[in-house]
């Protein structure tokens, strides 16, 4: 799908997400657990959208520990997510288990994926959303990099709505 296109397609899937009072999840590990926190963030204040992200601690560690770390995002969103919600799942690699994990898991509850992936281009991720943006990145600093501009742009395209 041309890039334009799917800009389009996520802009209007969260603007319907917010109309619909609904959430958008994001999720991701160190360096894009933070940039999944920042969007949270900068969704809530500035465009009205219900966020979640799953950075406790105690949850993080007890799922990690009681289950298994591949379901430290699969779990709560079993719990938390419904039909017209929105994942947003960053991984670098493309190979988190935690996040393809999850992105499987929302298939069966129609939750709109979007995925943001880099490095090896065949990376599980990359196939795993409804939209996936691949960055032909093979460094963590240019993969982050390009997925944050990625997302500030979608952000700021939501504004404009």
């Amino acid at each position: 799908i041309d890039p334009d296109r799917a800009f389009d397609i996520w802009v209007n899937k969260t603007v319907i997400t917010r109309m619909k009072k609904k959430t958008v999840y994001l999720i991701g590990n160190g360096a894009s657990a933070s940039m999944a926190s920042h969007a949270a963030a900068d969704l809530l204040k500035n465009a009205n959208i219900k966020t979640m992200v799953f950075t406790d601690l105690s949850l993080m560690t007890a799922i990690s520990n009681d289950i298994s770390y591949k379901d430290v995002f699969a779990e709560p969103l079993k719990r938390f997510a419904s039909t017209d919600d929105m994942l947003v799942a960053i991984s670098s690699s493309g190979r988190s288990q935690n996040i393809i994990e999850a992105t499987r898991t929302m298939k069966a509850y129609k939750v709109f994926t979007i995925t943001l992936s880099a490095m090896d281009f065949e990376n599980p991720l990359r196939k795993s959303g409804d939209l996936n943006f691949y960055i032909p990145a093979m460094t963590y600093g240019l993969a982050e990099t390009g997925h944050a501009a990625i997302i500030h742009y979608w952000i700021d395209k939501v504004l404009e709505k």
